[in-house]
């Protein structure tokens, strides 16, 4: 007995020992990682206010941007919030499928369309934040991917809001137009985001807010109207057990609106939130949470409000909005493919600019 106990500790102290070499042998695998910079020595257009360190510096081969995943710079926060949301989400997906048959039930096919748009939106957040420093162009191209995850959750949020969400009296007035409304919003909001972006630098801060933001906000007040309906005729005798997550999926969404407008804490911290606390960092871990709770609430609808859905709203109709849903993709990415090109045109005139 004895020696079956000194076997496995000596099996444990030679884990340890592997264990502890992990850090060296990373340490030699990858190359050496160029140093972060100031915001006066990056151009203007990749400057964020109030961060003052932490850039990574321009062109360097893509190997370094995928490796600085691991590196201490203004990005990493950014990029492993949104990263471990995707992984969250992925993992309430496959938890979801022992229950849902998101195959044959088209009753269920919304929201699959929610969680799908919730992982590409994140997955699209990561990949814009960790490679969006390559160069002026891909930092473009990037956001702009990312602009288009952005406006296809919204279109995946509408979906649900409707479908799930909806009471008889408001569906009898907007069933036929709502969601392709949804759809022409999403777009709006994508194209809002990109001529943002492509006029970050010529336009005032205000004039670019209200340009990105304007039709974000009215998507997001046509696309949770059900919602607000309904919670706005909650009381306390009910026992609707999808209300406390609802709620909680208004309050995460308005306190990370709050933050992703207004840079509080860098305001008020200048050079102080260059790696963690930024007011970005925050708004991406409060819309996780948001989109948390929007999942298993509207799972709660799925399970409990089949009779009053499934009378409001035919399978015919789910396959419909299975459609839109890809034409608002592909209307999104249509619109980035296009910003981006303008974008090019501009960047390849400023370069024979200076060389004339």
């Amino acid at each position: 007995m004895a020696t079956i106990v000194m076997e496995k500790i000596g099996r444990v102290f030679i884990s340890l020992q592997q264990i502890r070499q992990v850090p060296r042998m990373l340490t030699e695998a990858a190359p050496s990682m160029p140093g972060t910079l100031r915001d006066n020595e990056v151009p203007h257009y990749f400057r964020e206010r109030y961060i003052c360190t932490g850039y990574r510096p321009l062109d360097q081969n893509w190997r370094y941007y995928f490796l600085s995943i691991f590196q201490r710079h203004n990005e990493t926060i950014n990029v492993w919030t949104h990263l471990l949301a995707f992984f969250l989400f992925l993992a309430r997906f496959g938890q979801l499928t022992e229950t849902v048959d998101f195959v044959h039930d088209p009753h269920s096919w919304p929201l699959l369309i929610l969680i799908l748009s919730s992982l590409i939106y994140s997955a699209f957040s990561v990949v814009a934040h960790l490679l969006g420093s390559k160069s002026e162009l891909y930092h473009h191209v990037f956001f702009f991917l990312d602009y288009v995850g952005v406006a296809q959750y919204q279109y995946g949020s509408a979906i649900v809001h409707f479908y799930y969400a909806v009471d008889e009296s408001l569906h009898r007035y907007v069933h036929g137009i709502f969601m392709p409304v949804a759809t022409v919003l999403s777009c709006l909001s994508c194209l809002g985001c990109c001529c943002g972006k492509y006029c970050s630098h010529n336009l005032p801060r205000p004039v670019l807010k209200v340009g990105q933001l304007g039709p974000s906000m009215l998507a997001c007040m046509w696309d949770s109207s059900p919602l607000m309906k309904r919670l706005m005729s909650w009381s306390t005798t009910s026992n609707d057990p999808a209300l406390i997550f609802h709620f909680g999926q208004v309050a995460f969404f308005l306190i990370s609106a709050f933050f992703f407008t207004f840079p509080l804490l860098e305001h008020y911290l200048p050079g102080r939130c260059d790696f963690v606390g930024q007011s970005h960092q925050i708004f991406h871990v409060l819309v996780s949470c948001c989109t948390l709770c929007q999942i298993h609430a509207y799972y709660l609808d799925y399970v409990g409000r089949r009779e009053l859905y499934s009378r409001l709203h035919s399978r015919d109709e789910a396959t419909l909005f299975v459609g839109l849903y890809v034409v608002t993709l592909v209307g999104c990415t249509v619109i980035a493919v296009f910003m981006l090109r303008k974008a090019k045109k501009a960047f390849d005139f400023k370069t024979k600019s200076k060389f004339t």
